[in-house]
């Protein structure tokens, strides 16, 4: 009789034992799978910076997209860094206001003027912003961004109907 007592007993410590071994191993997989969920996440959430050296060494002055606008003739020919929404189409390079309250055509819009002269290149890479890469080309459309560049009043790109014209852009963030 006592010898089945031990029997039994060994069966339900060796089954303990293989379910502690096998909790175990679920649990570190899944800690595991959770943190690559939340890699891919950061990843996914992460700003891209692109940048030229054609300005190194420029200080830029930071200034609001509505006060850009309002008092631009204050910023002609100066360095200026900016948030806005980028718009891009046939005949059109334009950065608006971002805001959903205010007028977005072309007489309160920036024309965006990229050049070969600076080149953007992605951070630590050598990919620049307008190659294909990754399956596809950076999609800028829509796109809330941080620009740096040039104001230059007397150019109001196509048509002659914007602001004003962002030249010499050294720096864009998506």
């Amino acid at each position: 009789m006592l010898r089945i007592f031990n029997q039994f007993s060994f069966m339900a410590i060796t089954h303990r034992k293989i379910f502690y071994t096998i909790f175990c191993k679920a649990a570190i997989l899944g800690f595991a799978a959770l943190a690559i969920v939340f890699q891919s996440c950061k990843s996914k959430g992460a700003k891209k910076t692109y940048q030229s050296n054609c300005d190194a060494g420029i200080s830029f002055k930071r200034v609001s997209f509505t006060r850009l606008i309002d008092s631009i003739d204050d910023y002609d020919q100066k360095y200026i860094e900016v948030d806005g929404t980028y718009e891009e189409g046939k005949d059109e390079s334009a950065l608006v206001n971002d805001s959903l309250f205010v007028d977005h055509s072309s007489e309160r819009a920036l024309w965006v003027n990229f050049s070969q002269d600076c080149p953007l290149y992605l951070v630590g890479t050598r990919q620049g912003i307008f190659e294909y890469s990754d399956g596809g080309f950076t999609q800028l459309k829509n796109k809330s961004l941080t620009i740096r560049g040039k104001i230059d009043v007397r150019h109001k790109g196509h048509l002659g109907s914007y602001r004003g014209t962002i030249e010499r852009v050294s720096f864009v963030k998506l």
